[in-house]
C-alpha cells in the first residue's frame, strides 16, 4: 500500500547512499524533505538536489522537534540525546527498511546474525534466480532496500543489521532468521549481549517461518522454539551435517540433499549457511533443484575467507570482512593447515572482549601478527609467540621473511578497519596487493 506522508514534516538524519535512497523517495512521493548529517562534508552530499535543506557538522535539534516523521541512518543510535527527547515528544523514529516494509508486495526473506549473514544473503539470491525468479537483494549488503522496489518482483532477500532492526515496525517476514549471536558492536550497546540480541530478535516479529540456529540457543524467540521453527545445525536440527566415508553431507529432516565435495565453499561455518540458506529457500517453495544448483556454483564473497594467492606452496587467504571475535571464530574453528598459521589481527575492536580467540591460538604451529589501534590485547592472548606492529604492511613484510611451503597467511582481524584503513574492502584488497607483491 502507498503510505500517504503529504504535508509531513520530514527529516532524514544521515546522508550517504542510504540518505540519499530516502530522499528520492519522498522526492517522488511529492514530499520536500529535511537533510541532516553530523559530518562536515558527507559523502553523497554532491548528489543532493538544490531543493532539499541539509544541515551538515551536528544535529540540527530545532528541526528535529519540528519533525512529523525522523528516518535515522543505522549508522545514528537511539540512545543518542536529541533522538530520545525526540522519542519522548512522540515523534515517530523509523529507518529505510521500515519505509520499504511498508510497501513491498512481494515475500521478505530477511536474513541477520553476528557472521555469515551476507554469505546466506547472496546464496537465497542466487537460488532464487537459479529458479528464474525475479528476485531483488539488499538491505544491509548492496543495494540500498528503497531502491529495489517494484511491482514485479516475486521475492526479496534482505540481509538486515542489528541497527536496522531497531527502526524497523512493519516486517512482517515469510522466513526469517537469526544466524548465530556472538559479540558485536557492545560500544553501541552499553547492556551488553541481552540489548544487542533483543535487536536481533525483532526479526521474528510477525515472521511465517522463524529459522533458528540450534546450536545456539540465542538465536531462539525469548518465548523459546514454537511451531514457526525450523531449526538448522552441526549434529542436529531440522537441516544438519552428516558424516559418511569421510564425507561430509548436507541431510533435510534425515535425507541426504548434497554432498559438500560439490560445492565449491569450504569449511563448516559455510556449511551451516548453506544449509540455513536452504532452510529459507524451503520455506518459500524456491524449487529444490534449482538452489541445490545454486550451492554449487556458488565461490563465496570478496574478503570472507577468499583464497588470494597461493604462490611455493603457501596459500594466503582474505578474511578481512571477519571485522568481530565470532567471525575469527569461525574462521579458526576447524582451520586445517600443514605447516604453520601465521594469523593477523588488529584494527579497531569495538570494545569487545577478545579472550574467545585464546583457545584457537594454541599449539606450535601458529605464530601472532598484531597490528592497528588495539594490538596491546591481541598481542596479550599469547605473547611468547607474538608480534606487534604498527601496521598491517609491517607486519606482512616480517611473515613474508618467515614462510615456508605448508604454510597459511591468513587476515583474520576480529576488529574494524576504521583505525587504518576506509573500510574492510580497502583492507583486504591492500592484503592481496601486498601478498602478491612479497609473496
Amino acid at each position: 500500500m502507498m503510505i500517504d506522508y503529504q504535508d509531513k514534516r520530514i527529516v532524514i538524519i544521515g546522508l550517504g547512499s542510504t540518505g540519499l535512497s530516502c530522499v528520492d523517495y519522498f522526492l517522488a512521493r511529492g514530499v520536500t524533505p529535511r537533510v541532516i548529517d553530523t559530518r562536515a562534508t558527507p559523502p553523497g552530499l554532491d548528489k543532493l538536489p538544490d531543493s532539499v535543506e541539509c544541515h551538515t557538522g551536528g544535529f540540527n535539534r530545532d528541526w528535529i522537534l519540528d519533525a512529523d516523521l525522523i528516518v535515522a541512518s543505522p549508522g545514528i543510535a537511539l540512545a543518542t540525546p536529541v533522538l530520545q527527547e525526540a522519542a519522548l515528544a512522540g515523534i515517530e523514529i523509523v529507518g529505510d527498511i521500515e519505509l520499504f516494509c511498508r510497501e513491498a508486495k512481494a515475500p521478505i526473506i530477511a536474513i541477520t546474525g553476528s557472521n555469515g549473514k551476507s554469505t546466506v544473503t547472496t546464496l537465497v539470491g542466487d537460488m532464487a534466480k537459479a529458479a528464474g525468479w525475479n528476485v531483488a537483494v539488499g538491505g544491509n549488503l548492496g543495494q540500498t532496500a528503497l531502491s529495489l522496489l517494484d511491482d514485479e518482483r516475486q521475492l526479496y532477500v534482505m540481509e538486515l543489521s542489528s541497527f536496522q532492526l531497531e527502526t524497523t515496525y512493519s516486517l512482517k517476514a515469510a522466513a526469517a532468521t537469526i544466524l548465530n549471536v556472538t559479540e558485536d558492536h557492545m560500544n553501541r550497546y552499553p547492556q551488553g549481549m541481552a540489548q544487542y540480541r533483543e535487536a536481533k530478535l525483532r526479526i521474528y516479529n510477525n515472521a511465517k517461518v522463524c529459522v533458528v540456529n540450534s546450536d545456539d540457543e540465542l538465536t531462539m524467540p525469548l518465548q523459546g522454539a514454537d511451531s514457526r521453527c525450523v531449526s538448522f545445525g552441526v549434529d542436529v536440527g531440522d537441516y544438519h551435517l552428516s558424516q559418511q566415508q569421510g564425507d561430509t553431507w548436507l541431510r533435510v529432516r534425515g535425507e541426504k540433499v548434497l554432498n559438500t565435495a560439490e560445492m565449491k565453499i569450504v569449511g563448516q561455518h559455510n556449511y551451516l549457511n548453506a544449509l540455513a540458506a536452504l532452510a529459507l529457500a524451503d520455506a518459500v517453495s524456491l524449487p529444490r533443484a534449482a538452489c541445490l544448483k545454486a550451492l554449487t556454483q556458488f565461490t563465496g564473497l570478496e574478503h570472507r575467507f577468499q583464497l588470494v594467492l597461493e604462490r611455493n606452496g603457501v596459500r594466503w587467504i582474505d578474511d578481512s570482512k571477519a571485522t568481530n571475535v565470532g567471525s575469527t571464530e569461525a574462521a579458526l574453528n576447524g582451520i586445517q593447515v600443514d605447516g604453520v598459521l601465521h594469523l593477523l589481527l588488529g584494527g579497531d575492536g569495538k570494545s569487545a572482549d577478545f579472550s574467545p580467540l585464546a583457545k584457537y591460538v594454541q599449539g606450535d604451529n601458529i605464530r601472532l601478527y598484531c597490528f592497528g589501534r588495539d594490538r596491546q590485547p591481541l598481542f596479550d592472548l599469547r605473547p611468547d609467540i607474538a608480534e606487534m606492529t604498527d601496521t598491517m604492511e609491517q607486519a606482512m613484510k616480517h611473515i613474508a621473511t618467515r614462510v615456508k611451503s605448508g604454510d597459511m597467511v591468513l587476515l583474520s582481524p576480529a576488529c574494524a578497519s576504521l583505525d587504518q584503513f576506509k573500510n574492510y574492502e580497502q583492507r583486504g584488497y591492500e592484503f592481496a596487493r601486498l601478498a602478491q607483491e612479497l609473496g
